[in-house]
């Protein structure tokens, strides 16, 4: 199983020397950019993008919880980011417009469903994506408690994609640490997005991070 590191819940003072470590650990980066309308909270931006892209050549992928995902992807693109995922609800009378214009862009596009959403809120284009991430808690905050639930949309998925013969990737958003990665694994999950609890709650030394969630992952 893949894993993508949510720098939101990194020491941002530490960026540039913790990535550099990060590297060799994880497939992807998760950076959560937040419009304190679609969530409460604010987060990461472009301009946090434009800062690390030349420290990696990993994965940078951004998850928009934002009201209007249409005034940021231009900016997005531009800025280096290889993946785009977006909310379905947002994505709700322009999904088509805008996943066509990120792939002509040469970006992979995602779509994210919350916790009380399911297969039928996307399957008419699910075709056309590259992943699929779903959110195993409320979006907006870290540490929350894991929704059980989401382990049955997870499992449709891979059916789903089975069954269709379809290759977008399923990615898990939320609460995926030691205690819930068996049951995620069983699910179908194919990536892990790795925050506080599941990650850089270990420690603050960025070596022992790795070699805690080493441990369960292996």
């Amino acid at each position: 199983m893949k894993v993508s590191l949510s720098l939101m819940c990194m020491n941002l003072t530490t960026v540039a020397e913790h990535i550099k470590k990060l590297n060799s650990f994880t497939d992807n980066y998760h950076i959560d950019i937040m419009d304190g309308h679609y969530v409460r909270n604010l987060a990461l931006s472009v301009d946090f993008i434009k800062a690390i892209r030349p420290l990696t050549n990993k994965t940078i992928d951004a998850h928009l919880m934002v009201d209007n995902p249409e005034d940021y992807i231009n900016d997005l693109i531009a800025a280096g980011t290889d993946l785009i995922n977006i909310h379905a609800e947002k994505l709700d009378g322009q999904a088509f417009r805008l996943i066509d214009l990120i792939k002509q862009s040469d970006r992979q596009v995602g779509v994210v469903i919350n916790p009380e959403e399911n297969i039928a809120d996307i399957s008419q284009y699910l075709n056309l994506v590259d992943m699929v991430t779903v959110m195993t808690v409320d979006p907006g905050y870290a540490g929350q408690k894991f929704i059980k639930e989401a382990l049955l949309t997870i499992s449709q998925l891979k059916d789903y994609r089975k069954q269709n013969s379809l290759h977008f990737e399923i990615q898990i958003d939320g609460s995926c640490n030691a205690e819930t990665y068996s049951e995620l694994k069983t699910a179908g999950s194919d990536i892990l997005v790795l925050g506080s609890s599941g990650f850089f709650g270990f420690s603050q030394d960025i070596d022992q991070c790795i070699k805690t969630a080493e441990k369960y992952l292996n």
